[in-house]
């Protein structure tokens, strides 16, 4: 397009401010838009992070508002907006309060910039990406979950902190929801082509495991908060993808529609990303194990859409 890659950002916490940060120092678009509530704050940060860009060459162009309209003509939207959980509340309180959010954003955006590819990032992820496709009545392909990356993400780091070489060469494969019953996958990781299981004892192995499940508690018992360096990378990732339509294979929240052998549920599988957003949905051959794993993960992710549907969020 000769007016230049356009992506919007709805809500402008930790983790969207930090994707618009990288996002205009890779210079791999033209324009940023950060939608928020908190107006003032918002557009504090947008001015901090034209500033710091500025000096290093970058062409993109950074505004803020409260209004969606300024969404027009976005080629990807970032949806983080979302309550977080406070003493006192359930997670069922923290979903429903979620979903009816999720819903309201995903009507501006639809009204706004209909075409553009959806990367949710509000939890609970796989939850909020299945009610952003049924409330924006989307192709299975245009909306999509930020949580595989970032999990394998984590994975990689601590394979390498156990071996103590690799650094920068390990691929981790991670698949299922974003939460404890994520099934990190050893037999499709490998450090320079070499097989984890190769390197590593199966109790090695089962340690990175449940650090990898713990990753994101053990950040939030340090800082108070969600991480938002790691999960901002992911996302920027997936957008780098979508605008230079490099159909590079992430795993991403997804809706399956046979896919594993599961229908109308969302769950995180490999998949090629392009400019269409799904490109494809890969099916990996996986073992029993692998599969009671999975299972165990639709299940959890099932239970939020029961708690949904029960509340009449899918009522039409």
């Amino acid at each position: 397009m000769s007016r230049g890659k356009k992506v919007s950002i709805i809500g402008t916490g930790n983790v969207g401010a930090t994707v618009c940060y990288w996002l205009s120092m890779r210079k791999k678009c033209r324009e940023i838009v950060m939608i928020d509530r908190h107006g003032v704050v918002a557009h504090g940060k947008a001015l901090d992070i034209l500033q710091a860009t500025s000096p290093e060459g970058s062409h993109t162009q950074i505004y803020n508002s409260t209004d969606y309209a300024m969404i027009e003509d976005s080629d990807v939207v970032v949806v983080t907006a979302g309550a977080t959980r406070k003493p006192g509340m359930s997670r069922d309180d923290l979903l429903l309060m979620n979903a009816t959010i999720t819903q309201k954003v995903i009507q501006e955006v639809r009204k706004y910039a209909p075409n553009a590819i959806v990367i949710m990032v509000s939890n609970p992820l796989d939850a909020m990406t299945y009610v952003a496709i049924k409330a924006g009545c989307y192709p299975h392909n245009q909306v999509i979950g930020m949580a595989g990356i970032l999990d394998s993400s984590r994975m990689e780091t601590f394979i390498s902190q156990k071996l103590g070489f690799g650094y920068g060469q390990v691929t981790a494969s991670v698949i299922g929801g974003h939460g404890d019953d994520m099934v990190p996958l050893p037999r499709y990781s490998s450090v320079n082509g070499v097989a984890l299981t190769d390197l590593l004892s199966d109790e090695e192995i089962k340690e990175i495991i449940e650090l990898t499940r713990q990753g994101g508690a053990e950040i939030v018992g340090y800082m108070g908060t969600s991480a938002y360096y790691a999960p901002a990378n992911s996302i920027v990732k997936m957008i780098e993808a979508i605008l230079n339509d490099s159909r590079a294979i992430f795993p991403c929240s997804v809706l399956l529609e046979g896919k594993y052998g599961y229908n109308n549920t969302v769950n995180g599988v490999p998949v090629v990303l392009g400019a269409n957003g799904v490109e494809k949905i890969l099916e990996l051959p996986l073992n029993l194990e692998e599969q009671q794993q999975f299972a165990k993960s639709v299940n959890s992710v099932e239970n939020l859409l029961d708690t949904l549907r029960k509340n009449n969020f899918f009522a039409s």
